[in-house]
This record gives C-alpha cells, sequence and structure tokens, in this order.
C-alpha cells in the first residue's frame, strides 16, 4: 500500500477510495444535501468526515484501498444536551474565535471529543456548508483520510458518551439501510438512514454518508420504500 493508500491504471490515473473521495468533493455543489436555513443568523460550525482503513485490513503493496477496507469515525452525543441529544454524529462543533477555518474547527472539535491527533489527519476537503436550522448552524463538512490512526474515545462524558469506527461495507449493506420518518411540529421529515449492531444513525449525519456513498458510487441497491419512525 502506497502512503495514501491510491494506485494509478495504466493511463495515470488514480483510482482507489482515498482517490474516489477526493472526486467527490471536487463535485461536491452537486450532491451536497441542503437544508431550509433557520429563521435567525446562523452560526459557524463544522464537522470531520473521517475515513480510516480497517484496522483488521492488513497493508499491502499490490492493490488500493477500497470502500469495503474503510470505517468512519463516529461519536454518540450525550442525551442531555440540548442540540440532537443522544444522536450518532461526526465529531465536530461551533468555530472558536481563535480557530483560523473551518479545517481548524474540525479538527480541534475532534480531538477535544474523541482524543484524535490531528498530525495524522490528511485533509482531503473542505465541501460546502450546510445549514442546520434545528440547531442555528452553518456547517462546513471537512473530508478527511487517517494516515495514522490514532486512539479515540469520548474524552467529556457530558458531551460525547462513546465513540466508534463503523466500517463502511456495514453502512452500505442494504440490509443495513432504511429511511428515517420524523414526525414534527406537524411537519414530516423523510431521510436515509442506517442502523449497525443496534446503532441507528439518521439525520443530519446519514444524509452526508448517503450523498457521499452516491457521490463516490459505493452504493448498493436498497429499498428506501422500508420505513421506520424516529424519534428526538
Amino acid at each position: 500500500m502506497t502512503d495514501t493508500a491510491e494506485m494509478h491504471d495504466a493511463d495515470g490515473t488514480l483510482r482507489g477510495a482515498r482517490a474516489e473521495l477526493l472526486h467527490a468533493a471536487r463535485t461536491a455543489s452537486g450532491w451536497i444535501p441542503q437544508y431550509p436555513p433557520g429563521t435567525t443568523r446562523p452560526n459557524p460550525a463544522s464537522v470531520l468526515v473521517l475515513f480510516g482503513r480497517l484496522d483488521s485490513v492488513p497493508a499491502r503493496t499490490d492493490d488500493a484501498t477500497v470502500a469495503a477496507d474503510l470505517d468512519v469515525l463516529l461519536q454518540r452525543r450525550a442525551a442531555t444536551l440540548s442540540s440532537h441529544p443522544g444522536q450518532v454524529s461526526f465529531p465536530g462543533g461551533g468555530r472558536d474565535d481563535a480557530d483560523a477555518d473551518a479545517v481548524a474547527t474540525a479538527l480541534r472539535e475532534a480531538q477535544e471529543e474523541t482524543g484524535l491527533d490531528p498530525e495524522g489527519v490528511e485533509v482531503l476537503a473542505s465541501l460546502p456548508e450546510i445549514p442546520l436550522a434545528v440547531s442555528n448552524f452553518l456547517v462546513t463538512p471537512v473530508l478527511g483520510w487517517w494516515r495514522r490512526p490514532s486512539r479515540v474515545a469520548a474524552v467529556d462524558h457530558a458531551e460525547t458518551v462513546e465513540v466508534f469506527r463503523i466500517p463502511v461495507a456495514q453502512l452500505l449493506d442494504p440490509a443495513n439501510r432504511f429511511t428515517s420518518v420524523l414526525h414534527r411540529d406537524g411537519v414530516t421529515y423523510r431521510g436515509p438512514s442506517f442502523e449497525v449492531d443496534g446503532t441507528v444513525v439518521w439525520g443530519f449525519t446519514a444524509g452526508i454518508l448517503d450523498a457521499l456513498f452516491e457521490a463516490t458510487g459505493w452504493t448498493l441497491p436498497w429499498d428506501s420504500g422500508l420505513e421506520r419512525p424516529v424519534t428526538v
């Protein structure tokens, strides 16, 4: 495996999961999910969408890392938080005055919440901002590649109760996919969702993963007509 876990075709074209993520990032304006903006001035925030190679997959020199070799870093938010309590999310949060940009926010928040070493993260791209009216944030997803994975765990249990790496292959498994249905304030919301070993990923986080998997060409056909209610 090369340092960046990618290989070249005979014509020099990059292939492999990292290359597919880079290509998706270049076209993100066409696929990034959009949600209704809030009614007040939103606060800037960032999340780290971090993909790494599964620990169980040995390094090799004759092949590229493919989607099935990857996992993605997620966390479960504390049930006592006022914003998205108890939900599975990417590491991230609001921008501090000391943050130079959206990337700095994503890496700082990820380090504070999961304990990861930012030096081991290769930032692939900052994706277009996404309004999130329910918490009045304007969120920049920062796409990352974990070159040197570090140990992760919940740092502050008042904010994060669990940190885990979910295999991408399990998220892509059609048997683990469904459409979530949320009824709130007289409005019904539907969106793509995942359930892996009892862990449900839905809402904003699932929307980004679903769109990104489509953009990379990783998505497998699944039954979007299978609906399940979710509660907040």
